[in-house]
């Protein structure tokens, strides 16, 4: 599929409930549709300090398995400001996503990559004739995972990565991966890539920092197919940590919250000084590094500043992940909804973020993503 623009880059659902404590002011729940939860601005963040509830009480959306947990935590969030609010999210992949909001049989999608040039035409038909944007609201690192007896600690770097995943480096022990960890006894034994069978923003995100960070090995292009051509393919995030677990040998690239709670270890990633372990701290670091590729409401990301970073202190494979809605279009009680579950999980939404994987969203991005919200009609 093409790609509009250049350097445009494109989780079972566990509810991750969010404390809230509120001092120095009083929070009103929604009595019904039509009324307006309000609260302090320094409690929930919204700089107009309220939060809308307004529009139809349920939501339908589907795509990206990544933020699939995030909308989950949006959802309890949003329930728990506007009482009866709820987002019905169907975690297909990211291109199915694309493809039944593009269908008119969801309210908006949830997607890794942004809408591509050959989606504008139909994206706005949909739409009822206005454009539709890409609007990043959860961002999450992407864990390689391995599976390797014993080994707890192993170093990569893009250059390696792209030559796993496109076969030609095949066994573990192979000089260049060695070179990367002295002193450790890597295994002689073959190795098994592990990629995403289904369309998968997640995907489209790795074979973008592999062109990116290592051009002369990845010459495979990006998009949400898997171009490696190498290795075992499966279905779903889920699909990937299983296979993981159960290969000898295996690596795979998976959220990092999958990673987690499936207990699996998975690389530092070396920028050109040394290993760089994946933590809050190193995924924040590179996420303050995202820029955006235009000015306007459609909020789709550069991430080049960031895969290619050699800040010893940022994780550079980290993804953000859009929710796809129409500009204007839609009837008043699905816009009026949308903008509430919208405001509630760019603001209140993000508290609970880092103990299911991802990466708060920081202020540069909010303050864009706020504005095009509000100009949702």
């Amino acid at each position: 599929m093409g790609e509009r623009g250049v350097g445009r880059t494109s989780a079972a659902v566990v509810l991750v409930i969010t404390t809230f404590v509120v001092t120095g002011g009083v929070l009103t729940a929604c009595g019904s549709d039509n009324n307006r939860a309000t609260s302090t601005t320094a409690i929930w963040g919204v700089s107009a300090g309220t939060v809308p509830c307004g529009g139809k009480r349920a939501l339908t959306a589907e795509g990206s398995t990544a933020q699939q947990n995030a909308i989950a935590s949006f959802n309890h969030v949003w329930d728990q400001l506007c009482p009866g609010k709820n987002v019905s999210y169907n975690p297909t992949g990211s291109g199915a996503g694309r493809a039944q909001f593009i269908a008119g049989h969801v309210d908006f999608a949830g997607s890794d990559s942004p809408l591509t040039s050959d989606q504008i035409g139909p994206v706005a038909k949909r739409c009822n004739g206005n454009p539709a944007w890409d609007l990043p609201l959860v961002f999450g690192p992407i864990a390689l995972v391995y599976n390797l007896a014993g080994l707890q600690t192993l170093v990569v770097n893009g250059d390696v990565l792209a030559k796993i995943f496109s076969g030609v480096i095949t066994n573990w022990n192979d000089p260049i991966i060695a070179a990367l960890n002295p002193g450790v006894a890597l295994p002689d034994s073959k190795i098994t890539p592990i990629y995403r069978a289904d369309s998968s923003g997640t995907t489209d995100n790795l074979q973008r920092y592999l062109t990116a960070d290592a051009p002369e090995s990845w010459t495979k292009g990006v998009g949400t197919e898997f171009q490696g051509g190498v290795g075992e393919g499966v279905e779903k995030s889920a699909g990937v940590v299983q296979a993981v677990q159960t290969t000898p040998g295996a690596i795979g690239y998976v959220e990092k919250g999958f990673a987690d709670r499936a207990g699996l270890p998975f690389v530092q990633i070396d920028t050109g000084n040394g290993g760089v372990p994946l933590n809050d701290d190193t995924a924040r670091s590179a996420v303050n590094l995202a820029n955006f590729v235009a000015s306007g409401n459609d909020l789709v990301l550069d991430l080049n500043a960031m895969y290619n970073s050699q800040d010893p202190g940022a994780y550079p494979l980290v993804m953000g992940t859009y929710e796809i809605v129409c500009s204007a279009g839609y009837d008043p009680d699905t816009g009026a909804a949308i903008k509430s579950f919208l405001t509630v999980a760019a603001t209140s939404g993000q508290t609970g973020l880092s103990s299911a994987g991802y990466v708060p969203m920081p202020d540069k991005v909010k303050e864009r993503l706020l504005s095009a919200i509000n100009a949702l009609q």
